[in-house]
């Protein structure tokens, strides 16, 4: 039976992810006036470059499709096409997707994480405390995985996927204790075994030590995702900000992109940023905020180069939802050892 208090708590829940799309609104406002504008001028949009579904093998999955949080589905694509999807019949967003070498996936799913194979079969989950929420699920070797638990307190996990025992435990700062779905989206481990944590509500990015006490950090306005990359700086990506940076150890910007700076493609809501083997950026661009009769119009993925040419521009509605977490699986390196700078 379904009690009063569970009934507040989806309440709670529904209301929080209201006003997070909310404040989506007003920063997509302009880049819809943009493309609106051009759609009343009568242009045409050139083709974008790059060979559409053909340009990388890839998994990829993303936040509320179909304005929903429910069936929500990640797909694997090769040689220009779907060819493995699975759906999550629980309720809750996809945010973050990596394939093993095994061929096994893990994911988290908002209201918990999980790890698939190839035939759809779960060999490992891990189900959120009643009130919290998960939108990082990393792998750290083929044995424990780690785990972003928004909520009152919130925790980084690093979890044994053998027995769901918990190895290690930080509990970190929040801007509201209670307003669990904004907190944070993706962290990750360095390879130097430290936390490196985007503060997406307290709009700075903290790398912590194993035992809690602050190494290193930076301003980043909503900062949805934070890598540390092989060359020492920092790939932040800036949520509905709409920004792509590189911030050295010193905190000073050496590259980025803004919400316009990418002709005739606006950045919407940036999620997961990548820096690839040959140095190229990897954007998800989420447009699952924009009104229904805009969303047709918005890329979904680019790939820019470090001059900030646009190699691939992915549109795709058809195959495709809107996009929070992309693995190109033709990059060199084992996902689970921490090679990939995603």
């Amino acid at each position: 039976m379904i009690g009063r208090g569970d009934i507040e708590e989806n309440i709670l829940i529904v209301r929080q992810q209201r006003l997070y799309m909310q404040s989506r609104s007003v920063h997509l406002l302009f880049a819809l006036i943009v493309m609106g504008f051009a759609a009343a001028q009568g242009q045409e949009q050139a083709p974008f470059p790059g060979r559409g579904l053909a340009q990388h093998p890839f998994l990829y999955c993303g936040e509320w499709q179909k304005r929903s949080t429910e069936m929500q589905i990640m797909y694997l694509v090769r040689d220009g096409r779907v060819v493995w999807s699975y759906t999550n019949e629980r309720n809750g967003e996809l945010g973050d997707c990596t394939r093993l070498s095994n061929g096994n996936i893990v994911f988290s799913r908002q209201f918990g994480a999980s790890e698939i194979t190839p035939d759809k079969e779960i060999v490992w989950d891990y189900d959120a405390p009643k009130g919290t929420e998960i939108h990082t699920t990393y792998p750290l070797g083929r044995d424990r995985v780690l785990v972003m638990q928004n909520g009152n307190p919130a925790k980084a996990l690093i979890i044994r996927k053998a027995t769901n025992k918990i190895e290690k435990e930080l509990i970190l700062s929040t801007k509201d204790p209670t307003s669990t779905h904004g907190q944070f989206r993706h962290i990750r481990m360095t390879n130097a075994g430290t936390f490196l944590v985007a503060h997406m509500d307290l709009g700075e990015v903290v790398e912590y030590a194993p035992d809690g006490h602050v190494l290193w950090s930076v301003d980043a306005p909503k900062a949805w995702a934070a890598v540390r990359l092989a060359n020492g700086n920092t790939l932040i990506s800036g949520n509905e900000v709409g920004y792509v940076r590189e911030v050295n150890p010193r905190g000073e910007i050496v590259w980025e992109i803004k919400k316009h700076d990418l002709p005739g493609i606006p950045l919407f809501t940036v999620q997961e940023v990548s820096r690839l083997a040959n140095g190229n950026t990897l954007i998800n661009n989420w447009s699952g905020g924009l009104f229904p009769e805009q969303i047709q119009a918005a890329v979904q993925l680019i790939e820019v180069t470090p001059d900030k040419k646009v190699v691939w521009a992915l549109k795709d509605w058809v195959n495709l939802g809107p996009a929070s977490s992309t693995q190109l699986l033709d990059e060199p390196g084992i996902p689970e050892n921490g090679d990939l700078q995603r």
